[in-house]
């Protein structure tokens, strides 16, 4: 969520940054938020001139009292009570204007940084790097849940039985690959000083609408019937709620935290054959990494983040790319974010496993996440997350790229001590 002072002040600059993201129907809210501000900010002004010219005559009825003016002093209560009833008018037309303003600066998107390329969708989302070789084997590589069923590893039919579509058991050595690949990211991320968490799964509206926009939340978040909680699509949203109305002293920043989770989104309309399976569901769990830091030192962190999930990857042997994501791929609150993607020697091509985004203060405006500094003078805090590793998706790009001719998959070094030493399943 913006300023909004900085939008009173820079309309044109909010304008075409609306533009840029292509959401031209929103344009006409900038200058109705103006007018709705400018409006508020008269009516806290008349308000205060009231409480003041209120509080001054009203020590003028004891000093009438005293002197014996009685008449005098219940004409100023009189008074005294017309100026509060205008007042408490007021103070009711003030509350509603600031909650109109509000809901429309939650709707303006925040203003992306220079570097971000323009373009309307993710079609238009530009590589940066590729690391590793993408290898496609001399042999036919099966469709993942092929795999994993010839290891009776995944049974779909009794998931749907049990919770319906988008659903799956996990079993024996692919359900044990699953938490080995949970377990050494969690690993990966605290050798790289960040501190492990496992957060609530469930969170208040209040932080739902602090940590995504309204467009995100309607398309993910599975709200508990009869109660303020929401089951969270991913640990950053917890993890950046634990911040909320907090004051943090400089000399406590960066908070590098990273948190396991299980996941629940409704991944609303219709997918593709490619998403089958295991590729887009309703539960899954996630390694995620959140960082809440200085302004100035966000596009460092914003490098480190995603170039963690690029090293955890080549780690196991799997290659990848980053794509610079283009203005209209950027959800509103995002200023920056680079996807990572896993090459899939079936497709041949790469598919997302993680997306690493810098939010500015959007988030810390949202939640009221503060940080006094050294001098006293106070700020809100940056806040930037990625994925470690999301097991469904890094399963389909661990099993299809260390799959091997006689239907065997390797375990890459770095995993081994979590399967049990096993070099290979079959």
């Amino acid at each position: 969520m913006l300023d909004i002072k900085f939008l009173r002040e820079n309309p044109d600059i909010v304008k075409q940054n609306i533009k840029n993201k292509f959401q031209d129907s929103k344009l006409p809210l900038v200058d109705e938020v103006i007018e709705l501000d400018a409006e508020s900010r008269k009516t806290q002004q008349e308000a205060d001139n009231l409480r003041a010219e209120r509080n001054k005559i009203s020590k003028q009825i004891g000093a009438l009292m005293a002197q014996g003016k009685k008449e005098e002093a219940e004409e100023t209560k009189k008074q005294v009570a017309a100026f509060s009833e205008r007042l408490a008018e007021l103070e009711v037309k003030e509350g509603e204007l600031q909650e109109k303003v509000k809901n429309i600066m939650m709707v303006i998107p925040n203003i992306i940084d220079p570097s971000v390329p323009i373009g309307k969708d993710d079609s238009e989302n530009v590589e940066v790097q590729k690391y590793g070789e993408p290898v496609v084997p001399d042999f036919e590589v099966p469709y993942h849940t092929e795999i994993m069923e010839k290891f009776s590893g995944i049974d779909l039919d009794s998931a749907r039985r049990v919770a319906g579509n988008g659903f799956y058991y996990l079993m024996g050595d692919i359900a044990r690959l699953h938490s080995a690949v949970i377990s050494y990211a969690r690993d990966f991320m605290i050798d790289r000083g960040f501190t492990y968490c496992v957060p609530p799964f469930m969170i208040r509206s209040d932080v739902v609408t602090g940590v995504m926009s309204f467009a995100e939340m309607e398309a993910m978040m599975y709200k508990i019937e009869g109660e303020d909680l929401y089951l969270i699509g991913t640990s950053e949203h917890s993890m950046i709620g634990k911040f909320i109305d907090t004051m943090l002293m400089e000399e406590q920043l960066p908070q590098t935290l990273t948190s396991y989770s299980p996941c629940f989104r409704k991944e609303k309309g219709a997918h593709g054959l490619e998403e089958r399976g295991v590729y887009r569901i309703h539960q899954f769990e996630k390694q995620e990494m959140v960082v809440i830091c200085k302004p100035e030192e966000s596009p460092m962190w914003f490098e480190k983040l995603w170039q963690n999930t690029v090293d955890l990857f080549r780690s196991l042997d799997i290659p990848v790319r980053t794509l610079e994501c283009c203005s209209g791929d950027l959800a509103d609150l995002k200023v920056k974010s680079i996807d990572v993607e896993a090459w899939s020697p079936r497709q041949k091509k790469y598919f997302e496993v993680g997306s690493c985004s810098n939010l500015g203060d959007a988030q810390a405006r949202r939640l009221r996440i503060r940080v006094k500094g050294a001098d006293g003078q106070k700020y809100l805090a940056h806040t930037l997350n990625n994925t470690v590793v999301a097991p469904p998706r890094m399963l389909i790009a661990f099993l299809e790229n260390n799959l091997q001719a006689d239907g065997s998959v390797r375990i890459p070094e770095a995993l081994q001590p979590y399967m049990g030493g096993k070099t290979e399943i079959r």
